[in-house]
């Protein structure tokens, strides 16, 4: 018999509510930051937005159900911050509770394990405007306050909360903007707020987000239901080495706490490492008494957001052990120009996260790809690239967990096309196809691959 994922493994897909839900001022929500970033001229490919997206807010029942016949096991979605709260913090708004409320209701009566992410950029537009965003210590504060509120009302049925989604993502690009090798040139990426700070601005604001992660974590330890399990969902720095001979791995690991060394390897070891913080010099962040403690609160698993490698790691005689390779130009790419194609990263992402700081558990919070894809005359979409990069991202995720890995599902990303964020609408991730001029939903071979796998609990 064909090697499995261990018993219990979840098949799951993701998605977040600013990409899909619409209904941008409905019911009492307040506005996010990429609101207003959307309305910026020139941010957004075609000058596209997140008001209607999907219109999930009002077809959540159908996408469920959808979700339900495509063997999905898990839905891990994110809760909007301002629909709750519409300030930020102070009173919340119920009728935005009502509609999360409804939706784990439906997921469950359709045999889906929800997971809730709390923060999956969409700030509230008055925190920003009040604190800076994430530059004001108040922000972490009231996103502890957030999220304490939304386990008290939702662990009676929701068993894991994921925090904060991408650290560096939207920190790095938001507050001051992202230099991306693409296809020998460089791509300055900015998302919301967009702006540009300085490098010791930039260094507050990331111990910021991390503080407000471990404020967060304790905030749900003290309002969830007893079982209640929380971690986060970095988009985690693989280094992949170019030999798999021991010298080589150890040169690996010890690129992976460096890579990572502003938010997993703070979060997971409770101390920012101390080569990273000499290389900051006197851009350090500002860290406050007990900050740290917070921050490196015992986790339950640990989400890594896996797409690419993040470099080629050879062994050296330097001090740290290992340099980069040089990424060549003719490296394959998925659709976006971002993506370098290597599967291999599903298996040195979870397997060196393990040795290095072995936590409980993992999830692939998020794993996918972009693809061209168009509803053929037969009225199918055949993403044929996608499948093959599923199949073979699953295939080396399934020897990282005959390795040991304590891998306990996978995220696709996504279960929609959506909102793409500076992509817009042009760029598709979903296994299910979606036309946003009449919102008909088309499952594409993909989908066809993943209930089969799902079943199988194994690559097919």
């Amino acid at each position: 018999m064909a090697a499995q994922f261990p018993d219990g493994f979840l098949w799951g897909t993701a998605t977040s509510a600013y990409q899909i839900e619409g209904a941008a001022d409905s019911d009492g929500k307040g506005p996010s930051i990429w609101d207003s970033f959307c309305r910026m001229p020139g941010r957004i490919r075609n000058g596209d937005s997140g008001d209607v997206a999907i219109d999930h807010y009002h077809r959540y029942r159908s996408d469920i159900a959808l979700m339900r016949d495509l063997g999905v096991q898990a839905y891990r979605f994110s809760i909007s911050w301002p629909r709750l709260f519409p300030a930020g913090d102070g009173a919340p708004n119920m009728a935005g509770l009502d509609f999360y409320t409804r939706l784990v209701d439906t997921l469950l009566e359709a045999g889906i394990q929800p997971f809730v992410t709390l923060y999956h950029w969409d700030l509230p537009q008055a925190l920003q405007d009040r604190f800076g965003g994430w530059q004001g210590r108040e922000t972490a504060a009231a996103f502890a306050t957030y999220a304490g509120f939304v386990a008290r009302h939702l662990s009676d049925r929701v068993r894991q909360f994921i925090t904060i989604n991408e650290f560096r993502s939207f920190v790095d690009m938001g507050y001051q903007g992202l230099d991306v090798p693409v296809g020998g040139r460089t791509v300055r990426i900015s998302l919301a707020p967009g702006l540009a700070l300085d490098r010791r601005g930039l260094a507050q604001v990331r111990h910021h987000a991390i503080l407000g992660h471990g404020l967060a974590v304790q905030a749900i330890r003290a309002e969830g239901r007893p079982g209640t399990e929380v971690g986060p969902a970095e988009n985690v720095e693989v280094a992949v080495p170019v030999t798999d001979t021991p010298d080589t791995v150890a040169a690996a690991r010890a690129a992976m706490r460096a890579l990572n060394g502003p938010f997993l390897t703070a979060m997971l070891e409770g101390a920012y490492d101390l080569a990273w913080l000499d290389a900051q010099g006197d851009c350090a962040p500002e860290v406050a008494p007990g900050d740290m403690a917070a921050i490196g609160a015992p986790l339950d698993f640990v989400g890594l957001n896996i797409y690419r490698p993040s470099a080629y790691v050879i062994a050296d005689e330097s001090a740290r052990g290992w340099r980069a390779a040089r990424i060549n130009p003719s490296h394959p790419r998925m659709d976006s120009a971002w993506h370098l194609l290597d599967p291999e990263a599903l298996y040195w992402g979870p397997r060196l996260v393990h040795e290095v700081w072995r936590p409980k558990a993992i999830y692939v919070t998020e794993n996918g790809c972009a693809a061209k894809d168009e509803v053929g005359t037969d009225g199918e979409v055949h993403d044929t690239d996608r499948l093959m990069y599923l199949r073979a991202a699953h295939q080396a995720l399934l020897r990282a967990t005959q390795d040991g890995a304590p891998v306990r599902g996978s995220f696709v990303w996504s279960a929609f096309d959506n909102f793409e964020w500076t992509d817009g609408l042009s760029r598709r991730f979903g296994m299910v196809h979606v036309d946003f001029a009449t919102q008909v939903r088309t499952p594409k071979l993909s989908a066809g691959w993943f209930r089969e796998s799902a079943r199988a609990n194994r690559p097919v």
